[in-house]
């Protein structure tokens, strides 16, 4: 599977569990790890394992090669390593202070396409006659 089409179904897969300003960036020819680098934020400590957590299975069941993780048991900046993309899941507050999207600021950005999940419409609640 092409690497950009692999960055944008993990995107897919990250924004349904709520992950957060997903960036993906196309580093290819820029490092020698990888072609792809994705940067999502997380909520806190419990969201980044299950953001992780998301993609490991959802990896495993589409047969798409995972290598290495890294920070999981912290929570605070979690690495994933899918061979020719790379994942890395920040809590918010941490984002910033690594800059990832600024080590590979002239890398070119690539848009997420990510579908709109569809949920469930919650019935109002009614009050009843008196």
């Amino acid at each position: 599977m092409p690497c950009h089409e692999k960055a944008q179904i993990l995107a897919q897969w990250l924004d349904e569990k709520q992950g957060t300003d997903i960036v993906i960036m196309d580093v290819a020819g820029m490092s020698s790890v990888t072609d792809m680098t994705m940067v999502v934020s997380a909520r806190g400590m419990k969201h980044a394992q299950a953001l992780a957590d998301a993609v490991l299975s959802r990896s495993a069941e589409s047969s798409i090669e995972f290598l290495s993780m890294e920070g999981y048991q912290t929570g605070e900046w979690i690495l994933m390593d899918l061979n020719d993309v790379l994942i890395h899941i920040f809590r918010s507050e941490l984002r910033e202070f690594y800059n990832i999207e600024g080590m590979w600021s002239e890398a070119r950005r690539i848009e997420p396409d990510i579908e709109p999940s569809i949920k469930p419409e919650i019935e109002p609640e009614i009050e009843p006659d008196n």
